[in-house]
């Protein structure tokens, strides 16, 4: 198979999509987040991965506060966490209770029991029904290699199932009363919809193929981690799949940070505390926005379609793309302040 050799000093690498998958997870809270507002989960899903919380809520909460927001990006990152390890906690649960699997849990504090982040019970239904449209992509399941279907796309059947068809109120009509008796067992049939969904998908946070390989093969004091995600999300993940957090773990609420991604300032600032200057440097990435950051910083970028289909991101600027991290190979070459790392990338 066709290679390329290439050298380096340091390797920066994106979290979510190209060293752990919680993907799903994530999809579940921005999903949340949306059905919660009334708007499109596949559009808020897209519109979302790669980029900070803190810029997210902004632009779909612009109702946050600038001294709330520190908060919000800490709760909502949470509940990424929540979701991650709501089946397996469930499952446990059900195993020590004796609990049949065919229930749903109850929505946060109506128990002491696990529970699955919930919905608003104040969300508007009305723009929901017909926004939920079936994504064009959808993360990787490692047990398979197969894409597996989006948080949009399930919750989509299920709300579909859920909604009865004459659930709309015609003006005049004579039955009016019995049709918002209607609509409001529709609203309780969506969120028991939500409800079930979330509890029964494992959207448990996993190590990508080729990871431990990879991070093995660097010395300490030569890579970084670059992420979105906050001090929360970041060393939960990561911590949850094995990951020691290096020493240089840069998370969006970094207050040395200016922008965000696509801004390059993430891996500028990872380069710079690991002591190298960025265009010496790989970067790992999964997301346009992220690849266009690594771009932008001068870096040599290898993009993984772990996240994202290849059509979506090779236009992004990356030198290299490849499936997933398997396909590339590091190894040392001399010691000391004159180390290098050398890269081979399969075609």
């Amino acid at each position: 198979m066709p290679s390329t050799t290439f050298r380096a000093d340091a390797v920066l690498f994106d979290m979510d999509g190209t060293l752990t998958d919680s993907i799903a997870a994530v999809e579940a809270a921005w999903g949340a987040v949306a059905v919660d507002l009334g708007l499109d989960p596949e559009t808020v899903i897209a519109a979302t991965h790669g980029k900070r919380a803190v810029d997210n809520l902004a632009q779909f909460r612009p109702e946050i506060k600038p001294h709330e927001m520190e908060g919000a990006v800490a709760a909502f990152e949470q509940s990424i966490l929540d979701f991650a390890d709501s089946f397996q906690k469930r499952a446990a649960r059900r195993r020590s209770t004796g609990e049949s699997s065919s229930g749903f849990s109850a929505r946060p504090g109506l128990d002491s029991g696990e529970s699955t982040p919930g919905l608003s019970p104040t969300s508007a239904f009305s723009s929901r029904s017909g926004s939920l449209s079936t994504p064009s992509s959808s993360s990787i399941d490692p047990s398979t290699g197969l894409r597996r279907p989006s948080f949009a796309t399930r919750l989509s059947d299920m709300l579909a199932s859920a909604i009865p068809e004459d659930s709309v109120v015609p003006v005049f009509d004579e039955s009016a009363d019995d049709k918002h008796t209607d609509e409001k067992q529709a609203d309780t049939d969506i969120e028991a919809a939500w409800e079930t969904e979330a509890d029964s998908v494992d959207r448990s946070i996993r190590i990508l193929p080729g990871v431990k390989d990879m991070i093995e093969c660097i010395p300490d004091g030569r890579y970084a981690v670059a992420t979105s995600g906050a001090n929360t999300y970041a060393y939960g993940a990561m911590t949850r799949v094995g990951i020691t957090p290096p020493p240089v773990t840069i998370t969006a609420d970094d207050k040395r940070l200016k922008a965000g991604k696509p801004a390059p300032d993430p891996f500028l600032l990872a380069a710079s505390c690991l002591g190298f200057d960025a265009k010496r440097c790989v970067v790992f990435e999964d997301s346009p926005s992220g690849i266009r950051a690594g771009v932008a910083s001068g870096a040599t970028v290898i993009a993984v379609c772990t996240s994202h289909e290849r059509s979506k991101i090779e236009n992004c600027g990356a030198h290299f793309v490849v499936e997933d991290m398997r396909k590339v190979r590091c190894r040392t070459e001399d010691e000391g302040a004159g180390m290098q790392l050398a890269f081979t990338v399969e075609h």
